[in-house]
């Protein structure tokens, strides 16, 4: 949180800006509001904005992309965000406690990373890894981009009134379970991949974004493939206990569990390096670890580990011919065979069912 108002937000900018911490720079924003977020990024010094595109732009030493933002209809808007990454950077919400926050964010991203395959820089796999996120009005969230990676995500941003007003009525039977959710404070929650189609989807809200014409800006049908996304979103994840139990936790929690996720993904080319240890280097005690980092997941730390592990392992195999001995040591396992077991475990095919690039 800061407490001094927007207004000030180009000298707080100065002190926050891309500040070197752990080994990320830091990129901050203000989450109040899609417009307050807006705002905040137009303010700073390396971005270029171009009101009749309704788009900011950047290239710095740091990151290199464009947001295109549009608001759909009274307290509902659309940010997506396409974006190179040059340095490891961490994006970090902050809120303006003298502004108004009422807004939720649904997030759906696409990250594209090279994985090395080979003895040569040219010798790398164009590797996908997905993901969904969705945050309370008020809640801190730290997000870690590494460098060199590239991607593309989408905010759907809405407010109380807005959801108050759509989804209860489209989700019908359970709308009573999700007002109790949306209702409870602060709260931050992930998952890898639950909307069916959604990649053809994004990329018919990232055409009709990329329209600079507003006079051939298809508005009617971003509204309705924004509405479909939300809708499927959440008659999806209401299935999930996380949803239905769900209590908040504290920003510093949230940012605890930013911390050991990105452990996570930094060792998934070791064996799981343990929640003890991870503990230790988070500064929480390891049930303390366990316990936040399933609420926000909804899976133990191992079992996130051994899923972001085996689908590393299943695009290696399907964007690679690295020899399967190899992928199995690239993927932390000791053994080819220990490696094919888990694979057949997660994905129900051997390793070498799997149909290689020609």
């Amino acid at each position: 949180m800061i407490t001094k108002p927007v207004k000030e937000w180009n000298k707080l900018i100065q002190k926050y800006l891309f500040f070197y911490r752990d080994g990320f720079f830091e990129l901050p924003y203000l989450s109040n509001t899609p417009r307050i977020m807006v705002d905040s990024l137009i303010k700073i010094p390396v971005t270029r904005h171009k009101p009749l595109d309704q788009a900011i732009y950047t290239n710095n030493p740091f990151c290199k992309g464009v947001m295109h933002y549009r608001e759909i209809e009274d307290g509902l808007w659309v940010l997506a965000t396409n974006i190179d990454i040059k340095q490891n950077v961490i994006a970090k919400t902050l809120y303006d406690d003298a502004e108004v926050s009422d807004y939720y964010f649904l997030s759906f991203s696409v990250f594209e990373y090279e994985f090395p395959t080979g003895n040569t820089s040219a010798d790398t796999a164009t590797l996908l890894s997905k993901c969904w996120t969705f945050y309370k009005p008020k809640t801190e969230v730290s997000t870690y981009f590494y460098k060199g990676t590239t991607g593309k995500f989408c905010n759907f941003v809405f407010n109380k009134k807005w959801a108050e007003n759509n989804l209860s009525s489209q989700i019908l039977s359970r709308g009573h379970e999700l007002q109790n959710f949306l209702n409870t404070d602060t709260g931050f929650l992930t998952w890898l991949d639950v909307v069916p189609n959604i990649d053809d989807t994004s990329k018919e809200i990232w055409r009709i974004l990329e329209k600079n014409n507003t006079d051939s800006f298809d508005a009617i049908n971003l509204k309705i493939e924004i509405h479909k996304i939300i809708t499927a979103f959440f008659k999806t994840t209401l299935e999930d206990n996380r949803i239905q139990e769900y209590k908040s936790l504290s920003n510093i929690d949230y940012s605890n569990v930013a911390k050991a996720e990105k452990i996570v993904l930094h060792h998934l080319t070791s064996p799981f390096v343990g929640v003890e240890n991870m503990a230790l280097d988070v500064n929480v005690s390891p049930t303390k670890l366990k316990s936040i980092f399933k609420s926000v997941f909804g899976t133990s730390i191992l079992q996130y580990h051994k899923e972001k592990n085996m689908l590393l392992a299943i695009q290696l195999m399907q964007n690679s011919n690295l020899p399967i001995k190899n992928i199995a040591v690239a993927t932390g396992y000791e053994s080819a065979s220990k490696f094919t077991a888990a694979f057949k475990n997660r994905f129900n095919i051997l390793p070498s069912e799997v149909l290689r690039p020609s």
